[in-house]
This record gives C-alpha cells, structure tokens and sequence, in this order.
C-alpha cells in the first residue's frame, strides 16, 4: 500500500502528540474509553475496510453503518474521542488528517496507554464516500455463532487462525452487556439451565449480576473480571478455567484449532503481544482507500457533500 508512518511528517508535524492528548484525558476521565476505541476501529475495518465509514450518521437520504444492528451497542465514548481528536487536529492542520488515520492512531494510543503493545501505525488512508446499513450484514462475526464459522469469517478476510485468537485478545478489555450471554446462565437448554462450560462459582456471580438483566438493558459484565482495564494475557487465563463470558469466548478454548493459541497466550503474554501487534497492523491495512478512492472528511460524521 501507499502509506506509511510519516505520511504527515511535513503537513501536520504534532499529529500524534496531539492525538495522544486527547485519547490520555478521555480515557482518565471515561476508563472504558480504550475498550470502546478499538472495538470501533474492529467493527470499521471489518466492514468495507478501514476507512472511517464506520462513523458516519444516518440521514434522510441514507442510513449508515452505525445503524446496523450489530453497531447499536458501539459505545458513545469512542465515537465521542474520535470527534474530540478530529477537532484537535482540525485546528492544527486544517483539512489535512483523515478521521480513518485519526481512528487507528487513536486506537493504537488507547491500547498503549492501558499497558498492551506499541506497534506502528502506517498512515495515510482516505474517508470512505458511502457507508450503508445493508452492507454490514454477514460480515462480523457473532457471540452465537460456532467457532468454525466464525474461523470462516475471518479467513474470508485473510486471517489465520492464529491470528484470530490474537486480535480476540482484544477481549482482555471492556463488557458485554448481560442479555448477549444470558441465555447460557438462565435457559442453555430444557434440561439444563445453565452453560455446564462455565465455571460454577463464576456461573454464580454472573446470575446475580445479572438477575433484573430484562428490566434493565444495561446490565453487564466484565469480558475479562479480573484485570477489566488492563490490556494483559488474563482473558486467555480465565478460558482455561471456564470464566470465557460469551459462547465465542469459550468456544476459543473449546473448539480444537484455536486451543494451542490460547493455552500459548495463556502462558506467555510475550507471544500475545507480538502476535496481536502484528494482526492489528494486518487489520489496519484492511481495505484502506487512498487517492481519489476518498477523502478527508471535515467532519467525521458526515461526507463533505451530501450523496442522493
């Protein structure tokens, strides 16, 4: 690809200090901040590639990505450090930084900051010109399906496997909300109400967490309770002792091709990292846009023109 790590050397020479300002206060100030940030960078590049269409508000004439079902629970606060972070840069260098290198450098500062793996960020992508609800469908893996189809989804987008179980290790950070995972605690199956994979005691507490989960939709879990803010090796930890909180989770532990990789991460953070840093920088360069592909949008949420 044509990018590169100093694709902004001359014409906006503090962008990563200036980003890095921006990503250290929200996150001080909103700690799932990082969690929310890279699951937004995940669900922009696997969907059309990296190009910020992720960002996009719906409108009387379209309705954007964001508004697919599966992107009604991306959270506020990383759209929110993305906004923040454009306006910063904007005042800087006007009209210069695309809000698609904005989102993956904020992304890489964010991991960076709550302890995972610096890695190098190649710049230079343009702003996607469409972003539609209908072309989410089918490309995202889901909490409910089996690890083999979602092993699918993602050598369709040429992962490996290995490098599967490295970027799900983004699960180290953030929740999920209680009724993604309910029915395993309450109604797995007729004759047993609850997952039989999950760790009794954890089982337990997870019950009680989430009891009122139908009166109150926000109730949520921790993906990873014992270090929730940390980026760490303990979410490989905690599947080897039945606490994987989704199906997807516990399937990785499960299912035999992906095994080796999180008993291996499990043992040795060292190889998560490098791994995990190398799949990252794969996923960044997902169907970037550059040239007249895109643009730089003045606005993250909107194209500089409006398309009927």
């Amino acid at each position: 690809s044509q990018l590169s790590p100093d694709y902004y050397r001359q014409s906006c020479p503090n962008l990563d200090n200036i980003i890095r300002d921006v990503v250290t206060t929200k996150q001080i100030s909103n700690p799932t901040t990082a969690a929310g940030t890279l699951r937004l960078f995940f669900h922009d590049c696997m969907i059309g590639g990296c190009d910020a269409s992720v960002l996009i508000s719906s409108n009387s004439f379209n309705k954007a990505e964001r508004d697919a079902d599966i992107n009604l629970s991306l959270p506020g606060d990383a759209f929110d450090v993305i906004v923040r972070a454009k306006t910063a840069v904007e005042l800087s260098c006007p009209g210069i930084v695309s809000c698609a290198d904005i989102l993956a450098l904020a992304t890489r500062n964010a991991i960076t900051m709550v302890g995972g793996p610096v890695y190098t960020v190649n710049l230079g992508r343009k702003d996607s010109l469409v972003s539609t609800q209908s072309s989410v469908e089918g490309h995202m893996p889901l909490a409910n399906m089996t690890m083999d189809e979602i092993i699918k989804k993602f050598e369709s987008k040429n992962f490996t496997v290995q490098e599967l179980v490295a970027l799900t290790g983004a699960h180290t950070l953030g929740f999920a909300h209680c009724k993604e995972f309910a029915y395993r605690l309450f109604r797995y199956s007729k004759t047993v109400p609850t997952d039989p994979a999950y760790n009794p005691k954890y089982a337990e507490a997870l019950k009680k967490l989430c009891h009122n989960y139908e009166k109150n939709p926000a109730m949520s879990a921790f993906n990873d309770v014992m270090t929730p803010s940390k980026f760490d090796n303990l979410y490989y930890q905690n599947l080897e002792k039945g606490m994987g909180l989704l199906e997807s989770d516990n399937a990785l532990f499960q299912n035999p091709k992906t095994r080796p990789f999180v008993q291996l991460y499990a043992k040795n953070q060292t190889a998560f990292f490098h791994d995990f840093a190398r799949a990252i920088e794969k996923l960044s360069l997902n169907g970037v846009k550059t040239g007249n592909q895109g643009e730089v949008r003045r606005k993250c949420d909107a194209f500089n023109s409006i398309h009927i």
